[in-house]
């Protein structure tokens, strides 16, 4: 029962990198840029998952489908994937609505200089 909740995450992850993968819109976008992405969203989430839990605002509640692994007090081995998904999510629906903007759009034409409608100050 320990490895249900871990066994999601790992679940929803694969679903996004298929999703992924299908669509073009993170990482077989461009790779090392988006692993950068992720990397610094996942040691963001760390960090102010550990100040809240110096400052007592964050906790770990007990639940038989965690594993019980702790990375530090109050920080499951769960969180880093939840972060991970978390991030991924984010980037994915970035791509997505990315995409969708620029098929909308249309290409782009270059139209010139632009030129003001104002009034001139002749």
């Amino acid at each position: 029962m320990g490895l249900v909740y871990l066994g999601c995450l790992l679940g929803a992850l694969g679903c996004m990198v298929l999703l992924d993968r299908r669509f073009t819109l993170f990482f077989w976008r461009d790779a090392p840029r988006a692993a950068i992405v992720l990397a610094v969203g996942i040691a963001f989430f760390v960090v102010w998952d550990l100040a809240g839990i110096g400052l007592d605002i964050f906790f770990r509640g007990d639940s038989p489908f965690m594993t019980g692994i702790l990375l530090a007090p109050h920080l499951p081995l769960e969180e880093i994937f939840f972060l991970a998904l978390l991030c991924y999510v984010t980037m994915i629906a970035y791509g997505a609505s990315s995409s969708v903007l620029r098929r909308r759009r249309g290409p782009r034409r270059s139209r010139g200089p632009r030129r003001s409608r104002g009034v001139s100050a002749e």
